[in-house]
Order: C-alpha cells, then sequence, then structure tokens
C-alpha cells in the first residue's frame, strides 16, 4: 500500500470530503515532491562525477608535469641566451680581431713605404734662434745629412747630441714632411767672465762655462773662485760655493742695474762672502760692500757718494751694518 493509498482510507475513515481543489492541490504537491527529489538526485549525481573526476594524484602529477615543463622552458631558454651571447661575444671577437688586424697592416705597409721610398729622404735642414753657435756647428753635433731617410733617426737621440754645445741650453728637433728637418735651438746668455790662469772662462746666471778665451768680452770679471782650475771646462759648472757666490753676484748687478750703474762695474770680488767688493775702472773707484745684506740701501749710498766726487780716485765703504750706526765714507787715494 502506497501514501496515496493509506490518505483514501484515512479521509474515508474520518469522513472528509473528497473535492476536487484538494485533488488538484494534491497532484501539484506531487509533482514538487518530484521535481525536488529529481534535483536532489541530479545534484548528488554530480557531486559523483566530480568525486570521480578528480584524483588527487593525477592533479598532483599534472601541476609538478606543469611546473616541470616550465622550468625545463626556463632552462632552455637561459641555454639558448648564453648560446646566443656567446655567438654574439665570438662575432665581436673577431671583428675586433679582423679591425685590429686590418690597422696593422696599413701601419706596417705605410711605415715599410715611408722607410724605402725617396719622397722621405732630407732635401733641407734648417737651424733657428743661434747667435753664439753657427748653423753648421748644430748640424754636425746632430749627425744628420742631406739625403737620410727623416724616419730613421729618433729625435731624443739628436736632441742629445746637440746639447753636447754649452751654449745650448735646449733643444727642439721637427720633422717637417716630407723631407725637411728644423732645428730650435735656445742659447745660453753669458753674463760674467771668471778670472782663470791667463784667461777667462765665460759664464751664465746658472754657473755654466760656456767658452774659455783671452778675451773677458767687455764683460764683469768675477774674481775669487773656489772652483778648481782642472774642472773648469766648457760645459761644465761652478762647484756649490761658488755657485752660492754667484747668486749674491747676479742681486749686485741687479740692483746697480736698476741705479743705472751696473755699466760701470768692471769686475767683482767674490773671494769672501762676507766682504764682496766692486771695482769701476771708468770711475777709478773701489766699492767696499760687505757681505749680502742692505744690499739696495748700499747701492743708494754708492750712487750718491760717486756723484759726489766724480772723476776723484778713492774707495767707497758701504760694508758695515746701516741699520745700527754705520756711516757710509768714501776715502780718496793720496
Amino acid at each position: 500500500m502506497n501514501k496515496s493509498q493509506k490518505e483514501k482510507i484515512n479521509n474515508l475513515y474520518y469522513m472528509k470530503p473528497v473535492t476536487n481543489v484538494s485533488i488538484d492541490e494534491e497532484k501539484e504537491e506531487k509533482k514538487k515532491i518530484k521535481e525536488r527529489e529529481k534535483r536532489i538526485k541530479e545534484r548528488k549525481k554530480k557531486q559523483v562525477n566530480e568525486e570521480e573526476k578528480f584524483d588527487l594524484d593525477t592533479e598532483t602529477v599534472i601541476g609538478m608535469t606543469k611546473k616541470n615543463h616550465e622550468r625545463d622552458k626556463n632552462i632552455e631558454k637561459k641555454i639558448v641566451d648564453k648560446n646566443e651571447r656567446k655567438r654574439l661575444k665570438k662575432i665581436k671577437r673577431i671583428k675586433r680581431i679582423i679591425k685590429w688586424t686590418a690597422i696593422i697592416v696599413i701601419i706596417a705597409g705605410g711605415t715599410t713605404f715611408a722607410m724605402v721610398s725617396p719622397m722621405f729622404n732630407i732635401q733641407d735642414i734648417q737651424v733657428n734662434n743661434v747667435n753664439r753657435i753657427s748653423a753648421d756647428t748644430v748640424i754636425s753635433l746632430s749627425g744628420l745629412t742631406k739625403g737620410q731617410n727623416i724616419f730613421r733617426f729618433f729625435t731624443n737621440n739628436i736632441e742629445e747630441n746637440i746639447k753636447q754645445e754649452p751654449y745650448v741650453d735646449s733643444v727642439e728637433v721637427k720633422r717637417v714632411l716630407p723631407n725637411k728637418i728644423e732645428i730650435n735651438i735656445t742659447e745660453r746668455e753669458r753674463n760674467y767672465s771668471l778670472e782663470f790662469l791667463n784667461g777667462y772662462a765665460y759664464i751664465n746666471n746658472q754657473g755654466y762655462i760656456l767658452e774659455i778665451s783671452n778675451d773677458k768680452a767687455g764683460l764683469p770679471v768675477l774674481q775669487g773662485a773656489t772652483t778648481p782650475e782642472e774642472e773648469i771646462k766648457a760645459g761644465n759648472r761652478l762647484q756649490t760655493e761658488d755657485l752660492e757666490k754667484l747668486e749674491t753676484v747676479i742681486r749686485i748687478m741687479s740692483i746697480c742695474k736698476s741705479n743705472g750703474l751696473d755699466s760701470l762695474i768692471t769686475s767683482i770680488d767674490m773671494s769672501d762672502k762676507n766682504d764682496y767688493s766692486i771695482y769701476m775702472e771708468q770711475e777709478k773707484k773701489i766699492v767696499y760692500l760687505g757681505d749680502g745684506t742692505n744690499l739696495g740701501d748700499k747701492i743708494l749710498w754708492v750712487q750718491a757718494i760717486l756723484e759726489d766726487n766724480k772723476g776723484i780716485e778713492g774707495e767707497i765703504y758701504v760694508n758695515g751694518d746701516l741699520n745700527n750706526n754705520f756711516k757710509p765714507r768714501f776715502k780718496q787715494k793720496v
């Protein structure tokens, strides 16, 4: 007996009237119940299918497979990138080798051409700024000759050869392509004649000995040098003690020049660095300066005494301490 049959019997038992309305409602209710049961069954069926479809192991394997695939792709990409970098680096290295090879070949070819071509043989050697020495002397010292290849020598070696001449202070050798050499000289200037045996040694303000001569050449003569005679040779330099004295001599001459007295100085005795003396042949006077202090004031006194005693032979004394009540004086020769 099903449920509807039970309900019919119950209705008969309780004497409930059966109407068309109640029958329709019952049918509608049954229909809803069936639809609800159907939906429940479909949900259960779908859940079962999904549970049957999901496999933890399978999903794990699939996930790992995807990860491994992505990792493999990354590794493959890195390998490709690395190989590409190697390829580009190799190409760059080859290009660099080709470039430098071409440069070396060009330089080698150009050098060979320059070394053998008569186009670069020296046709002219020009010496500039010489006064005390001749151009022929400079060319002879250089060792250069016409017809020589302009590239077959080192300019440094040529310059060192020319500097053997004492009058040469500095030198520059220049190639003027295609076939000319320029030699630019800076000469040392002779400033004093150093009394030496029966002659004179010309020296400059740096104490270089430029030339040995029998003529003092109208230069102020320095007396009392301590440099040994055997060392007084052209090209040498005075010893340290004489160089120190020479500094004071240069100061004396500079101050005298400022006061218009330098042309009157015939000689300077520097035997004693504490007692320098000047001889003025034209004025027939000897000036005793003492040491190198207060030279400016001392020369002013000398100038004043000279003006007051023109043409009178004698001695001028300014060799004391002008700051300590020393009085300069002139002593006429009897």
